[in-house]
């Protein structure tokens, strides 16, 4: 039986923040979505640490 290779290999997982009125939010490709927050420095360190862990 032949070994076949993942045809993406494993999922990179790719954070933005989205402002949402007065709120900035963190999402990830991989469909991972943080709690919104006030600060835009909150929101980009709950992205940093998804990506992270």
């Amino acid at each position: 039986m032949e070994q076949q290779d993942a045809p993406n290999g494993p999922q990179e997982h790719r954070t933005t923040t989205v402002e949402q009125g007065r709120f900035c939010v963190a999402r990830c490709t991989c469909g991972w979505r943080g709690p919104a927050r006030r600060a835009r420095s909150l929101a980009r360190s709950d992205a940093e640490g998804h990506a992270v862990g």
